[in-house]
């Protein structure tokens, strides 16, 4: 007798003992890895975007006459928080995974930008007037973590959601910093009189990978989280920006303009296998940021994602 399943209804559960606690694993097997990213190919306005890891089935998702920016996945891949100029300054929104149901976040005079989701699912950190801030996922709560003089913007959180790596040029040129999550700690991490910005936490935790002109052109390096000397990923003479790993921590997703107008790039965790994902010559694609449900677990009744490694949910 032949057997039939639909996939849809499919659920993939494994049981795994987590200290003296069993945990349940939950795994869509028809939910798909995808890729978020921003383009301008589309009336020449910078929409949101969804495409398949592999760059098949790009989908837009944002439509307006407005600038729509930097998105953040959910932990559990079910929202995207992005930054919008549409109502007349930029403000932090949120929206479903399909873009539907946008709501506003913020409303502020100074401009809110750069969202990044807390892996643990909780808060929120993005830049206002040149400084860090972090709040609940209603929007409500928005706090302060940085107080200076100085420009500090584009969080990263860390995979247990205790620290943020960011860029500062509190010391003169833009540098890779790490606080922890409340603001205290602050740590400069790259010491470079060129800029060195655009941070990305890897999923176990231990290398931060960010964009640098240190070479003349803007190219993807990865730092030890602990300060050790960073390496150079990508070598050629065009500018390559906002990297994004993958959450199992083998490849890195970033844009470039290698090509001339910026694209969608994927290359492996050392820098090597460089591909294409976007081609599209009538507009410019960046901002890639990266999802898996593979990765995303229920731990009792909370959600929150598993990066690379169960062992790193509680690192």
């Amino acid at each position: 007798m032949q057997r039939r399943y639909n996939r849809a209804n499919f659920l993939l559960v494994i049981i795994v003992v987590w200290g003296l606690t069993p945990v349940i694993i939950c795994v869509d097997a028809q939910a798909q890895a995808q890729i978020v990213f921003v383009s301008n190919r589309d009336e020449r306005n910078w929409e949101v975007y969804v495409m398949s890891t592999k760059g098949g089935n790009p989908k837009r998702l944002t439509d307006n006459h407005h600038i729509d920016w930097a998105p953040s996945w959910s932990p559990d891949g079910e929202h995207i928080v992005f930054m919008s100029e549409r109502s007349g300054n930029f403000e932090i929104y949120v929206m479903d995974a399909d873009g539907q149901n946008p709501q506003n976040l913020t409303n502020n005079r100074a401009d809110d930008n750069f969202p990044s989701w807390s892996s643990d699912g909780k808060h929120i950190a993005f830049t206002r007037n040149r400084e860090i801030y972090v709040m609940g996922v209603d929007g409500r709560n928005a706090r302060n973590l940085t107080k200076n003089d100085h420009h500090d913007w584009i969080p990263s959180w860390s995979p247990n959601s205790k620290h943020i790596a960011f860029a500062s040029d509190r010391n003169g040129d833009m540098d890779i910093y790490v606080m922890d999550v409340d603001g205290q700690h602050s740590r400069r991490l790259t010491n470079n009189p060129a800029d060195d910005t655009l941070p990305s936490w890897s999923p176990d935790g231990d290398r931060i990978a960010f964009s640098s002109n240190r070479s003349g052109s803007y190219d993807i390096y990865v730092i030890e989280a602990d300060g050790a000397p960073p390496r150079r990923l990508t070598k050629n003479r065009r500018d390559n920006w906002h990297p994004s790993w993958s959450p199992d921590g083998k490849h890195i997703a970033f844009a470039s303009d290698k090509d001339r107008n910026s694209a969608i790039y994927v290359m492996n965790a050392d820098g090597r296998k460089l591909q294409n994902l976007t081609n599209h010559r009538l507009g410019d694609d960046t901002q890639p940021a990266w999802f898996d449900p593979a990765f995303s677990v229920a731990l009792a009744d909370k959600k929150s994602t598993m990066w690379g490694w169960l062992k790193q949910i509680n690192r």
